[in-house]
């Protein structure tokens, strides 16, 4: 009977202990993962070293230091992550949890982001650039916000200029040369057919091969990303025309910042905004570094004078009627240019 008992305490002292390591097993495994910090994973097309990566990275830093046990990211630089259609792609799918895109990237989630960037000859300065941007701010984030998607922070990389591998000046010129557009955006192919132009969709990846193959004759994009990607070499030439700012954001998904507490999504915020001024001063500063550096190394300027900045400019105001309504929102198009007016006249300098 003695034996009985003993080997039924035994049996169910086993079971109960048992029972209580799996409890403090499961327990401890639920509190590492609490202290654990969050991990975001960032993609952009930014090469890896230039000073846009770098300013990410010392964002990353603070961000690691954020109260609450800070947030570990992750920067996958040079495209690595596909396009910026792919990149939204993957951000959709829970794969990476945001990006920072240029505008043709953030109009995958909303296109109302065009006004700030796809109304060329628009803007007479980077100033008015700031100006509009911060008018329409709130706006433009409750849309993102309604799609699923925080705005961090906001930036630019200055002017698009036109590169070609052929000396040009004026818009006619480029009509007959195949110029680089982004895959995928057809309304913007569409409207350079009817201009007359000769559009390449490719990815921005694809840029060097496609001027050094010579399936592509002209890009615009900006003196960074022209020195950047070296493509000053097969397209040594440049015009130096304020065709449109380069304008973009870094988002991240609804979903991984609200699995953030509160106190350390503000910390993060306020990096974040830091991030995106060091990035528009570091940018517009490094545009005239770029073409400097760029010229030493074979790269032609042609300047803009007044006759040909007309004809850019009558050549740019003429397809407005095919950007209004179709590439940028028809009441956003219209408040640009009602905001730009009121701007320029409160400044006394109507034009």
């Amino acid at each position: 009977m003695i034996l009985k008992f003993l080997n039924f305490w035994n049996g169910g002292t086993r079971s109960v202990l048992l029972a209580m390591l799996a409890a403090l097993v499961l327990c401890t495994g639920h509190l590492a993962a609490a202290d654990a910090p969050t991990k975001i994973k960032l993609a952009t097309l930014a090469p890896k070293g230039t000073s846009f990566h770098q300013i990410l990275q010392t964002m990353g830093d603070k961000w690691r230091q954020a109260p609450g046990g800070g947030v570990g990211l992750t920067i996958y630089t040079d495209g690595t992550m596909g396009g910026e259609a792919d990149m939204v792609r993957r951000m959709r799918a829970g794969q990476i949890q945001a990006a920072m895109l240029s505008v043709g990237g953030l109009s995958e989630i909303d296109d109302s982001v065009r006004c700030l960037q796809n109304l060329p000859m628009a803007f007479h300065s980077l100033d008015e650039v700031d100006y509009i941007r911060q008018k329409l701010q709130p706006m433009l984030e409750k849309k993102f916000l309604d799609k699923g998607f925080i705005i961090l922070f906001w930036g630019d990389a200055g002017w698009v200029r036109f590169f070609s591998k052929q000396p040009a000046t004026l818009p006619d010129e480029f009509k007959k040369m195949k110029m680089f557009t982004w895959s995928g955006d057809n309304n913007q192919i569409d409207l350079m057919k009817a201009a007359g132009y000769h559009p390449v969709p490719l990815e921005y990846t694809d840029t060097l091969t496609s001027l050094q193959t010579g399936l592509l004759e002209a890009v615009p994009t900006t003196p960074f990303y022209a020195l950047a990607g070296q493509f000053y070499g097969p397209a040594p030439h440049m015009l130096e025309l304020n065709w449109a700012p380069l304008v973009g954001g870094t988002v991240i998904t609804k979903k991984a910042w609200d699995a953030i507490p509160a106190a350390t999504q503000q910390e993060l915020l306020k990096a974040a905004v830091e991030a995106g001024d060091q990035i528009r001063t570091k940018s517009r500063a490094e545009s005239g570094e770029s073409v400097d550096a760029m010229k030493k190394r074979g790269l032609t300027v042609h300047a803009v004078t007044p006759e040909v900045e007309a004809q850019w400019r009558k050549m740019a105001e003429g397809i407005y009627p095919e950007i209004r309504g179709k590439i940028v929102p028809a009441d956003l198009f219209d408040e640009v240019l009602r905001l730009l007016k009121a701007h320029r006249e409160e400044a006394g300098g109507a034009k």
